[in-house]
C-alpha cells in the first residue's frame, strides 16, 4: 500500500497567490484570443500582430468560404453537373450537343462588359436555335466562380443544365453548339473582396444577347 503525506498548511498556496495566478491565466487567455484567435479565426487583427505571422489572412479566407457557402445554401439548387469541370484549364473548347443537328444562319459579333460588387452575380445568355454554333471568349480582372449551362424556351423543374462550372477562374474559352433551342450562356459570381470587371466576346450563330 502505497501511502503519501498530506502537505501542511504551510505548504499550501495562499488565496494571494491563488487569485494571482488566476489573473495571470486570464490575461495569457486573453492575449492568445486577440492576437491569435481572432485574426485565425474571423479574419480581425485589432494588435497588427496577425498579419505578420499569416494568421488575418487565414481568417479573411475563412471568413470569405463562410459568405460562399451562406451565398450559395440562400440560392435555388442546381442541377446536376458533370464530373469534370473547367477549372484549371484556362483555355478548353466545349462542345454541347450534336454537331450534325446544326443548322446554317447569319453570324454576328458582341462585345460585353459588366461589373461585379463582392459576392455579386451576374448572368448573360445567347438566345440559340438546336445545332446553333457559337464561339466565345471571357475574361475577368479577378477570381471569379462561374456557371455555363442552358435552359429551354419553357423551363419545368430541373430543365435547366448545367454544362461546365469553375471557381476562382480568370477567365475561359471555346464553342458553344446549342443542345436544344433556348438560352445558354453563364452566370458569374465574385468571391473575391473587391469589384471585378468581367469582358465577354461572343461570336457566331445567336439571335441577341440576354441579360436578365
Amino acid at each position: 500500500m502505497y501511502n503519501t503525506d498530506l502537505p501542511t498548511r504551510a505548504e499550501l498556496p495562499s488565496t494571494r497567490q491563488l487569485l494571482r495566478s488566476t489573473v495571470i491565466a486570464a490575461a495569457t487567455a486573453a492575449a492568445l484570443l486577440v492576437v491569435v484567435v481572432l485574426p485565425a479565426e474571423y479574419g480581425i487583427d485589432p494588435t497588427g500582430l496577425g498579419r505578420p505571422l499569416g494568421l488575418t489572412e487565414m481568417g479573411e479566407l475563412k471568413a470569405q468560404l463562410a459568405l460562399e457557402a451562406e451565398a450559395d445554401a440562400a440560392q435555388p439548387a442546381a442541377p446536376p453537373r458533370p464530373s469534370s469541370s473547367l477549372l484549371g484549364s484556362v483555355f478548353a473548347r466545349l462542345v454541347i450537343g450534336s454537331a450534325a443537328a446544326q443548322t446554317p444562319s447569319a453570324t454576328r459579333s458582341d462585345e460585353t462588359t459588366l461589373s461585379l460588387r463582392p459576392n455579386q452575380g451576374a448572368e448573360v445568355k445567347l438566345e440559340m436555335r438546336q445545332g446553333a454554333r457559337a464561339t466565345f471568349a471571357w475574361t475577368t480582372t479577378g477570381p471569379t466562380n462561374f456557371d455555363l449551362h442552358g435552359e429551354p424556351p419553357n423551363p419545368g423543374r430541373n430543365a435547366a443544365r448545367s454544362y461546365a462550372n469553375g471557381r476562382n477562374s480568370s477567365g475561359e474559352q471555346g464553342e458553344l453548339v446549342a443542345a436544344f433551342d433556348g438560352t445558354h450562356g453563364w452566370f458569374w459570381r465574385n468571391r473575391s473582396a473587391r469589384d471585378v470587371t468581367i469582358t465577354l466576346r461572343t461570336s457566331g450563330d445567336y439571335a441577341r444577347i440576354i441579360r436578365p
